[in-house]
């Protein structure tokens, strides 16, 4: 599949073939060495790397370190529904992205006006934080917020079905992953040292060891020895970072699922192992499951709702939320289809 390019101030809007299994390939080991990459797609080292520079530099795509939740805070992140005044949900929307706290900012169609993630940098600035300071933003008419218990899939594991599986195991035969799903991450055992790297693949996923000894001022082999060490302990997990809809997937939704008592786990398990899903979380509130997932088209969502839901044993009710216009995602500002900058979270 070849389409023409259309190129803006920030860079191509439409990705060809090479871009989008580029993208895969990454999706399948963000930090692989330009040549595996190269090799994996049949392509030079030259022309993959003159890619991925362009990609970067245009703000189509970042390879980014995405932590683990402990290293955010002491709690748990929480979905946060919002309503607006008549005409102002774009400029509350706007207003959010400057918050630290805000991970996921979203306009939507739906029940609310807005869909917001926030991650409050300890427990007890929860209730300032989701009563003070985002029920307070002008143009805020009223809010509401669920508690995220645990995620079942992240975007990290999202992935573009272009790459037959001899080309994926071509590229995660020396990928460094994690290992067994820890049930959450003692921060005081973190060095100074091991804080430092995370920050810098939180930035920039495929930062090489050498690049980490060169800032940091360490040797090669403690730098290497550090970041292996952070990749298999699950404190650090690359993830590609690129607008769905520049993917072929300009459909964004939030399905809300209320379940039966005791059909939580299998229901959540089910919603992460199906093809749509980029984030899918277990919640405290009103509801008992959130699906945000990506779609082809409205037939494709119609299918998922009307087909692949109406089967599900378990539920007892949802609710769709259409995302209109993404401004931030994973802590990165959104501008159209590109990313403005790198993550702004802050790591303890």
């Amino acid at each position: 599949m070849t389409s023409a390019r259309n190129e803006t101030d920030h860079g191509p809007t439409t990705l060809d073939a090479l871009d989008l299994d580029l993208v895969a390939a990454l999706q399948s080991s963000p930090r692989a060495p330009l040549n595996v990459l190269a090799e994996a797609l049949d392509s030079s080292a030259s022309t993959v790397g003159r890619r991925l520079t362009r990609l970067v530099d245009t703000g189509v795509l970042r390879v980014v370190g995405q932590v683990d939740w402990a290293l955010l805070s002491d709690t748990h992140p929480y979905h946060v529904w919002i309503n607006t005044e008549p005409g102002s949900a774009r400029s509350v929307a706007q207003a959010l992205t400057a918050l630290p706290e805000a991970q996921f900012v979203a306009t939507t169609a739906g029940p609310a006006d807005i869909h917001l993630t926030v991650h409050s940098r300890a427990r007890s600035d929860t209730a300032q934080l989701l009563t003070g300071t985002v029920a307070g933003i002008g143009g805020v008419v009223s809010t509401h917020s669920e508690l995220v218990l645990r995620a079942v899939t992240k975007a990290d594991q999202w992935r573009l079905d272009r790459l037959t599986p001899e080309r994926t195991t071509f590229l995660q035969r020396d990928a460094v992953t994690a290992g067994d799903v820890h049930p959450g991450l003692d921060v005081s055992s973190l060095t100074v040292q091991e804080r430092a790297v995370t920050r810098l693949l939180n930035r920039d996923g495929r930062t090489p060891a050498i690049e980490v000894a060169r800032v940091l001022d360490m040797s090669r082999s403690t730098a290497h020895r550090v970041v292996q060490g952070l990749l298999r302990r699950g404190v650090v997990q690359p993830r590609v970072e690129v607008e769905p809809a520049l993917l072929g997937f300009p459909l964004e939704v939030a399905v809300q699922l209320a379940v039966r008592p005791g059909e939580t786990t299998a229901v959540a398990q089910w919603c992460a192992d199906h093809p749509s899903a980029r984030y899918v979380s277990v919640v405290a509130g009103s509801w008992s499951v959130v699906h945000q997932g990506v779609f082809r088209g409205e037939d494709e969502l119609a299918e998922f709702l009307e087909r692949d839901l109406a089967e599900l044993p378990g539920l007892t009710g949802w609710g769709v939320s259409v995302v209109l216009e993404v401004l931030q995602r994973y802590f990165i500002r959104r501008d159209g289809n590109h990313l403005v900058g790198h993550p702004t979270s802050g790591i303890g």
